[in-house]
């Protein structure tokens, strides 16, 4: 009964009717794509866009059904649409900038940035952030760090808004099951 009131509350846009609905869903629909793709990145961010899809369209959510099924049945498309994705994709070439980036993302050798905020008692923090994956880790630097808006991290990653707020949702649960399990 309590999944049915948080879907009524989340048409009408309540934000913590969303979160309980990520948190009550989450593990069902990475588990399925993770059978599915066999390849955690992967199956993350198709959860990640089957959210923020759902979330975008909730108002159209049938009652009749399932929300789970509905929610499967989203993650399927999104599955769908990022193998034609890839296989219209598959020959571009890759320019040594964003080779040169991707390492750079990859890099996780502490900055002069990082150490200064380390010398600031921040230390624990970075290094609880540095803990998740790096797509967690931008959003989380793009926000808390750079202080940019939700549609300046949109614009800058070039992903939807409401991605944007599904990642960051997801990387702050993330982050506070890291620092729960540290201490």
């Amino acid at each position: 009964m309590e999944v049915k009131q948080q879907i009524e509350k989340a048409k009408q846009g309540d934000q913590v009717a969303f979160t309980f609905l990520l948190n009550h869903y989450w593990n069902e629909v990475y588990g399925f794509m993770l059978k599915r793709t066999e390849n955690e990145t992967t199956a993350e961010d198709i959860t990640i866009e089957t959210f923020s899809k759902a979330f975008d369209k909730i108002i159209t959510y049938n009652p009749e059904f399932q929300f789970n099924t509905w929610l499967i049945a989203i993650a399927k498309n999104v599955h769908i649409d990022l193998l034609r994705k890839r296989k219209a994709s598959l020959f571009i070439e890759i320019t040594d900038d964003e080779n040169q980036q991707a390492y750079n993302i990859a890099d996780t050798t502490p900055s002069a940035e990082d150490e200064l905020i380390t010398e600031q008692n921040l230390s624990l923090l970075l290094q609880y952030i540095k803990e998740l994956k790096p797509h967690y880790q931008e959003v989380i630097q793009l926000r808390y760090f750079q202080e940019l808006s939700y549609q300046e991290i949109a614009t800058k990653i070039d992903e939807p808004l409401s991605n944007v707020k599904v990642k960051l949702l997801r990387a702050k649960k993330l982050l506070a099951e890291i620092i729960r399990n540290k201490r």
